[in-house]
């Protein structure tokens, strides 16, 4: 056989043999993109959950914020309204809420051995009396707690600003002596008891526990703010 008949030959041959280890070597370049490319989506499929997770993490705590911010701005609306609330009580009040005025202050006649040293409300046995003032209970009981049986029963607190209030002819006595009484705070039932012409409530400012130190009740109360 000739040489040039075997080049011939040969040449079919290499090229085929080429052309299959290219070939195979094309696809193992395919094959190993393919799992690269698999293994990337697995590993972006894996990394979801994380971000997932750490969003919610992240209004939860977001969340956890702002309902911790708003309990604290309600406290603090709360705080300011029992402020104002505070500011807005009063210091003193009217010893009963519905009356009608009769004997006043230093009025003269044979009712009694001197001049009237209270403000009398009538009102009907029974009704509610209340602390004018916030005080402590100095005197409490039958025989105008010790002012004598003209009063009946009778009560004396005495106030912070050193002035004493008395409420005589009651019905029945809700507090006793040493007790710590509010403002507006039901004390007694109003009655007939004692040197009574009617059912009435015998209301008096004093400067001392004592029959005898008496001011004008009706002024005291108009000069601390309150209505009659």
């Amino acid at each position: 056989m000739s040489k040039r008949t075997m080049i011939h030959q040969l040449r079919p041959s290499v090229l085929r043999t080429r052309g299959a280890v290219v070939a195979a070597g094309m696809g193992a370049v395919m094959v190993v993109g393919a799992g690269a490319g698999v293994a990337s989506a697995d590993a972006g499929k894996a990394a979801q959950p994380a971000v997932v997770d750490a969003a919610a993490a992240v209004a939860a705590q977001a969340d956890a914020q702002a309902t911790a911010a708003k309990a604290k701005a309600a406290k603090k609306t709360a705080k300011k309204t029992a402020k104002k609330t505070a500011k807005k009580a009063p210091a003193w009040v009217k010893p009963v809420t519905k009356y009608t005025l009769t004997a006043s202050f230093a009025q003269g006649g044979a009712m009694w051995s001197a001049k009237h040293s209270g403000q009398d409300f009538a009102v009907p046995i029974g009704t509610q009396v209340k602390a004018a003032g916030a005080g402590v209970v100095v005197k409490a009981g039958p025989n105008g707690g010790g002012d004598g049986p003209a009063y009946g029963n009778a009560i004396v607190i005495k106030h912070n600003n050193g002035k004493y209030s008395q409420y005589a002819h009651l019905s029945k006595i809700n507090v006793n002596v040493g007790a710590k009484v509010k403002t507006g705070q039901n004390i007694a039932k109003s009655g007939n008891t004692g040197n009574s012409s009617g059912p009435h409530l015998h209301f008096e400012i004093r400067t001392t526990p004592n029959y005898g130190s008496a001011l004008n009740p009706m002024a005291f109360l108009r000069s601390a703010g309150v209505n009659l």
